[in-house]
């Protein structure tokens, strides 16, 4: 059987007050109790939200969901529709004799751009490379677009852009 007793903290009563403010407080002469029953919590966020699938799972990829870049000594525009983005790339620089080399993905409005990535190489002599593989999310607003950028014929970036929500932080369905 379970026991009730009373609990008597102003820093527990302080935070559901913060929690719960629709509930008004305590009422004077109204004291909050616990028991020692064991209760099962049973969390509904993802159903709640209008989702099915777990949020871990929401960046899965498929077939319809990602858009897959390859750039090489231009600059294309990747993703222009708003939302949260996760981006997985692979930045590949062989570098020029004397020559700075870069691969780069950025946000622009049409007016500015902001460098979010940038893989730089620089050397005298073309006997080595560089490469790296990363993962970053990004925000689009309206107007925004993701720009993807290779200086060279000797430098490389590719990958995948992929929606995980919308412009209000809504999940999008995995297709």
């Amino acid at each position: 059987m379970a026991e009730e007793f009373v609990i008597k903290s102003q820093a527990i009563e302080d935070k559901i007050n913060q929690l719960l403010p629709s509930q008004g407080g305590f009422a004077p002469g109204v004291d909050f109790s616990a028991s020692t029953m064991v209760m099962p919590i049973i969390d509904l966020t993802e159903t709640a939200e209008g989702s099915q699938v777990r949020q871990d799972l929401q960046i899965s990829s498929s077939l319809n969901r990602n858009t897959a870049f390859s750039v090489q000594n231009t600059t294309t525009t990747v993703i222009n529709t708003t939302g949260y983005y996760l981006i997985h790339y692979a930045s590949t620089i062989v570098p020029e004799t004397g020559v700075e080399v870069a691969n780069n993905i950025s946000i622009t409005d049409g007016i500015s751009t902001k460098k979010i990535i940038e893989h730089k190489l620089r050397r005298g002599s073309a006997n080595f490379s560089s490469t790296i593989n990363d993962k970053i999310t990004l925000f689009l607003d309206a107007g925004d677009s993701i720009t993807v950028t290779s200086s060279s014929l000797n430098s490389f970036i590719s990958g995948s852009a992929l929606q995980v929500a919308d412009l209000q932080g809504n999940l999008t369905q995995v297709s």
